[in-house]
């Protein structure tokens, strides 16, 4: 029996209101802070550990999206982050914590001389992330950016990063349902186990009796 079961409802309630408000406290309280620290760390061209008063915190850039690792420019993108505050102080003001637990934040040397979030885009090594963005001068600075080609906008058509992570992931499940997959011997449809492994059988094995009417679909029971 597991510990849920041994709980009454209203104890389950309970429970999950105390947890919701927990996180809506974690997540208000962060939104309103400014941290002041020292760059230790830099993890990919939009996202970053600052050490303030002997903790290191994770931060992504707010308003901006960078291109991935293992995508065009991610390494230059990286790098061009590094070369702004790696070992330097800077300022973040906290205005969001995404669903990785991250302090999401615009990120400001201690000078105040250098807008970072801005300035990766000024140099074509970010995208202005549209759902996030707050300040329409940022969409002026990227076709700026893009106009001049500077950075990622060397490539006549670089893919987003939004569309490179779907990308990513639906190759991913592909492959996972590959692995699920074998072409053994079934032949029927009622002997498909999902849809998935029909189409598995259709499109990988050929086994094309389970498309009778032709139009790409097998087995139409199970996938319709």
């Amino acid at each position: 029996m597991g510990y849920a079961s041994l709980m009454n409802p209203s104890s389950i309630l309970r429970a999950s209101l105390v947890a919701t408000f927990s996180l809506l406290f974690l997540v208000t309280a962060n939104a309103s802070t400014t941290y002041v620290g020292k760059v230790v760390s830099i993890t990919d061209g939009d996202t970053l550990k600052v050490l303030v008063e002997n903790e290191q915190l994770k931060i992504r850039l707010a308003e901006i999206d960078t291109p991935e690792k293992g995508q065009p420019f991610g390494d230059k993108s990286k790098q061009a982050l590094a070369n702004m505050v790696f070992g330097k102080q800077i300022k973040v003001t906290v205005v969001d914590v995404d669903h990785y637990g991250r302090l999401v934040g615009q990120v400001m040397t201690v000078d105040g001389n250098l807008d970072v979030n801005a300035a990766l885009v000024v140099e074509g090594c970010a995208w202005v992330d549209r759902k996030y963005a707050k300040r329409p001068m940022l969409l002026e600075l990227e076709e700026n950016a893009r106009r001049e080609r500077r950075g990622l906008w060397t490539d006549a058509r670089p893919t987003p990063p939004w569309d490179w992570r779907l990308g990513e992931r639906e190759s991913k499940q592909k492959a996972e349902t590959r692995a699920a997959f074998t072409c053994g011997t079934k032949r029927y449809c009622r002997e498909m186990t999902s849809c998935e492994e029909a189409q598995f059988y259709l499109v990988q094995c050929g086994l094309t009796r389970l498309d009778g009417d032709k139009d790409g679909m097998p087995c139409e029971k199970k996938c319709r």
